[in-house]
């Protein structure tokens, strides 16, 4: 069996290498880039003037206590790469307040799904870094803009306008010599990153653009016309990164820009990944369809009222619920900015091979009896658990980029009996092949998702029932279809890279199914993303996009998925 295993795992490594050489040095191979900072404590992430500090508390690690990693992380939406939307800068329609309007319910959770995605249009201003006295920002205007027009095209509706600088490329940098990136700005002592001023926002808007960014801390000069510039552009219905990165890597025009950041409901900006993507003839028909608006949002609202943490089987097994504090209130708003405590596997997320999978040298005597026993039993069947180190920073976002195969597995839902609750419909390596027979082969790099509708039936206000996840897990309902170690391993050998479920997870509601579910993904360096929703609009052909945040040694990551069809 352990031949076996091997032979499987030499045969992904070959398809990998085939792929790598195919594609080298090929100008239309497509290549997805990340331009997202690393959130990290050692990095200056989080703003220096009073906003929480960004936290990772690895409360969950393998052992005999637990047998996956998993952090509570505190986050506030104004960390690291971020979204800023409407809300931020228009106050709410009933709130009777100066410039109030419908724009101040464009909170992060209802800003439509085609907004975050369009060409890259890069507007290189680096002539401007540093060009200003100490403490203030160069100001980037509509001259700038203008001379862009001319020397490439006219910004059009469906273009993302990308300011360049290369700040955040020179100054984001691990502490002490992060200070540079935003404090030492603030205090005066160096000069502030270039910002566009109102007029060239208003700029912006008069073309069309729904969407912006910028490789600096934020979208507004220091140190008195950020708010301005702010509301200048989001009055307009206008989103934007602030804190972009490795804008060199895109060309003037030409690719996909995406920025995706966890839906958060009711609040005025979110923590993002932004990354591009560049290559024909694909990103030409992503941008197509982009314009057209053909794009859907799959991710679950993270909110109070939702199942969205892992409540875990009876009492004292539970991650850390998502919850809310805040901490200042914002008088032209009428509304608090708030910050966010939560598992690293909450809402829709990223589950990468480090989570259920220890670090080489780890001694297995180190589980639980239990958790050796049903090691021993895996091994048995299906070979070594493998190791590793890969967490969430380490996971290429092309891994969590690609043509979308949609299993339907609603059959499967009621058809397990009461008597072997705890448990779930097990999708099979039947289903799968049945599936191939009827619409083709799965390929190398398709994104595999298995949509049961289980989200959207189950998912409703906990402080009524739990029918999602503690119903399940308790034995008093059925859990969500689920494949078993057996499909994995299939997969695996057909170079299938990363698997999606629209339920809570891929492991199911039994515990030893489940952690034997993601041994096998992990010892073959797949990634899962979980809980996705609103799968039965997908057409036949899409493309899916995911992003988690970048969180330096996260074992999970909250992100959002979309697809553009």
């Amino acid at each position: 069996m352990k031949r076996k295993v091997n032979a499987q795992r030499l045969l992904v490594g070959i398809l990998l290498a085939i792929y790598s050489l195919t594609t080298l040095g090929k100008e239309d191979s497509p290549r997805v880039i990340d331009l997202s900072l690393l959130v990290s404590p050692e990095l200056p992430c989080t703003a220096p003037v009073g906003w929480p500090y960004f936290q990772i508390n690895p409360y969950l690690r393998i052992g005999p206590f637990s047998a996956y990693n998993s952090e509570i992380i505190t986050i506030d939406p104004h960390t690291g790469t971020q979204i800023d939307v409407p809300a931020h800068s228009v106050p709410r329609p009933d709130s009777k307040l100066p410039n109030a309007g419908p724009l101040g319910l464009m909170f992060t959770d209802a800003v439509p799904a085609w907004q975050f995605v369009g060409e890259a249009c890069v507007i290189d201003v680096r002539e401007l870094l540093d060009q200003a006295p100490n403490g203030r920002s160069p100001i980037i205007t509509q001259k700038h803009i203008i001379a862009w027009e001319r020397q490439h095209r006219q910004l059009k509706p469906g273009d993302v306008a990308l300011f360049f600088s290369g700040f955040s490329d020179r100054y984001y940098k691990p502490f002490p010599a992060g200070r540079r990136f935003f404090a030492d700005p603030f205090e005066g002592k160096t000069p502030a990153w270039p910002d566009p001023d109102p007029d060239a926002m208003e700029y912006l808007a008069g073309k069309g653009i729904k969407a912006a960014g910028i490789d600096s801390p934020s979208m507004g000069p220091v140190p008195d016309l950020g708010e301005a510039t702010h509301f200048a552009g989001l009055r307009h219905g206008m989103i934007w990164t602030e804190g972009a990165t490795g804008l060199e890597q895109l060309p003037p025009t030409g690719a996909l820009y995406c920025m995706l950041g966890p839906k958060h409901a009711g609040d005025v900006g979110s923590e993002a990944r932004a990354f591009a993507i560049v290559g024909e003839p694909l990103t030409k028909q992503l941008i197509e369809s982009a314009r057209k608006q053909r794009v859907l949002d799959l991710s679950m609202t993270l909110s109070l009222d939702l199942p969205v943490s892992w409540p875990g089987h009876g009492a004292g097994n539970h991650r850390q619920p998502y919850a809310i504090a805040n901490f200042r209130f914002n008088p032209s708003l009428d509304l608090y900015f708030d910050t966010h405590i939560m598992d690293s596997h909450t809402g829709t997320h990223l589950v990468p091979p480090a989570y259920a999978l220890p670090t080489e040298g780890f001694d297995n005597r180190n589980y639980s009896d239990e958790v050796r026993a049903w090691l021993a039993e895996y091994e048995r069947r299906h070979g070594r658990r493998g190791y590793s180190s890969i967490t969430v920073d380490k996971v290429p976002l092309s891994q969590t980029s690609g043509r979308l195969r949609v299993v339907d597995v609603t059959h499967l839902l009621g058809s397990t009996k009461k008597s072997v609750w705890p448990a779930s419909p097990e999708i099979t390596t039947a289903h799968v092949q049945e599936f191939e027979k009827k619409y083709g082969a799965l390929m190398f790099g398709d994104i595999v998702i298995f949509r049961s509708g289980y989200s959207d039936r189950y998912c409703q206000n906990p402080a009524v029932r739990n029918p999602c996840m503690s119903d399940p897990l308790n034995g008093l309902q059925e859990g969500w279809p689920s494949p078993g170690p057996d499909l994995i391993l299939y997969l695996a050998r057909k170079g299938i890279r990363c698997v999606a479920t629209d339920g809570p997870s891929l492991g199911g509601a039994s515990a030893k199914k489940a952690l034997m579910t993601y041994w096998a993904m992990g010892s073959h360096a797949m990634v899962g993303v979980e809980y996705l929703t609103n799968l039965g609009r997908l057409p036949d052909k899409a493309y899916f996009l995911f992003a988690a945040i970048k969180i330096a040694g996260s074992h999970g990551g909250p992100g959002r998925a979309i697809a553009i069809y």
